[in-house]
């Protein structure tokens, strides 16, 4: 899946009464967005070089229906791949203009477990959490 983060990184550990989202904790989250982005960007450099690569005209009409099926979902996860990149570049954006971290429905903290579970929350749980019971009773 495309929002899994699959290169580890060591969880930040605050010290006790260190200020929310101060300049170690942005630059700790804004090298996990960098390594997250890279990863993202070589994922679709290696899918176009292998499509390229593996352009074949099958005479079997099956075979090709099969190869343009597989390249049509290829090219459907790199779109989304694509669209979380923009989403990463948004989030790196509000790193650096210092809006990163805070809740856009309420202001309050999303918290750093759910940031380092995903780093490009813009809503803390209880927020994200309404929005998702909503959505569930609209599409009923």
């Amino acid at each position: 899946m495309a929002d899994v983060i699959t290169k580890h990184f060591t969880p930040y550990e605050p010290k006790a009464g260190e200020e929310y989202m101060n300049e170690k904790q942005l630059n700790h989250f804004r090298q996990i967005l960098n390594d997250w982005k890279a990863e993202l960007s070589d994922d679709i450099d290696r899918t176009v070089h292998t499509m390229q690569d593996e352009v074949t005209m099958f005479a079997d009409p099956n075979d090709r229906a099969s190869q343009e099926s597989d390249m049509a979902l290829e090219l459907r996860n790199r779109d989304r791949e694509r669209k979380l990149i923009k989403k990463i570049d948004d989030t790196l954006n509000k790193i650096d203009s210092g809006e990163y971290g805070y809740c856009n429905s309420c202001g309050v903290e999303i918290g750093l477990r759910r940031l380092e579970a995903r780093p490009t929350a813009t809503q803390c749980i209880d927020c994200k959490t309404l929005d998702e019971i909503r959505e569930k009773q609209v599409a009923k």
